[in-house]
């Protein structure tokens, strides 16, 4: 195992459990590159917060001098030859081998300068947009690991991430809020008289949730119909990790506003038993697979 895997395998089974859980499904040359490049997402999502592995504070100073570090690291990493920290590495491994375009990293990288900038989220769009620069484009890049090629396709696996920033946003309202952050669509917010603030979601707040979570849904559904042109075991993966984000949206729809009173996620036998399912979702994803237009749905920018 070269440095670069051990490294962001370690990483990630630090930083990230549902990811970890999902990959261990995987084949083993596409496992190690997906890995390395969720580490380098990490890294590079760690590195404009100042903290490490999501949490913890390391870094001090400019946030956007950080930023312009990353993006610096980052087209190192994407066309020269010296030597590099690891993630970096790893990034530089796997574009190169797939053939990324610059665009699909540098524009992760734009999504956190939102973030820094502090961007105002009006509308459900907006939100799709901040989605897509997050997590979207991370959904396409790890298509294009698996293999695939088509625009088609890979429009479905940036609606994966959608669906899944869209999760991970309607989960961390709360968190977020403490921080200054708050990508709920403004004008839903206002539409039904919710503030953003508290421990727990007031009625209303916990509406405007709900709606984002129904929001969620043609993208899971979309994703969905994506499954049959990837490999079998990427396919059940993928399909694994759906389900395991797709429960948490179900917790907090079950669990009402007092489900924000611990961490909303998944135990590691739930996990388990959600992977189990998810290999029938593939396998019948490949038996019945059928069209399913993308009509009204949020589409990625292309180059």
């Amino acid at each position: 195992m070269s440095a670069p895997v051990a490294e962001s395998q370690a990483a990630i089974a630090a930083g990230s459990q549902s990811f970890a859980a999902a990959a261990k499904l995987m084949p083993a040359g596409i496992r190690e590159d997906t890995v390395m490049l969720y580490a380098w997402c990490r890294h590079a999502d760690d590195v404009v917060d100042g903290q490490e592995l999501g949490s913890t504070p390391v870094a001090q100073g400019d946030p956007a001098e950080r930023l312009a570090r990353l993006k610096a690291e980052t087209l190192e990493a994407l066309h020269g030859s010296g030597p590099i920290s690891p993630p970096f590495a790893a990034l530089r491994a796997v574009a190169r081998r797939h053939d990324f375009p610059d665009r699909w990293p540098l524009d992760l990288i734009d999504g956190f300068a939102m973030d820094v900038a502090g961007r105002d989220y009006r509308t459900l769009n907006d939100t799709l947009d901040y989605s897509y620069h997050v997590a979207g484009v991370v959904g396409v890049m790890m298509a294009r690991v698996m293999g695939v090629r088509d625009p088609a396709v890979l429009d479905r696996a940036c609606d994966l991430g959608l669906a899944f920033q869209l999760t991970n946003i309607a989960r961390d309202v709360i968190d977020d809020a403490r921080i200054g952050r708050i990508y709920l669509p403004g004008d839903w917010v206002e539409e039904a008289g919710a503030k953003v603030e508290g421990d727990i979601p007031s009625p209303e707040l916990y509406a405007v949730i709900l709606r984002l979570l129904d929001a969620a849904e043609p993208y899971y559904a979309s994703a969905f119909a994506g499954l049959p042109a990837l490999p079998m075991r990427c396919a059940w993966s993928i399909a694994a990790a759906a389900r395991i984000y797709r429960a948490i949206g179900t917790r907090i729809r079950r669990g009402g506003p007092e489900a924000y009173q611990a961490r909303i996620g998944t135990s590691g036998a739930a996990k388990a038993g959600l992977a189990l399912r998810a290999l029938g979702d593939a396998g019948v994803s490949r038996v019945r697979a059928r069209a399913m237009p993308r009509d009204g749905l949020w589409t990625r920018p292309r180059a």
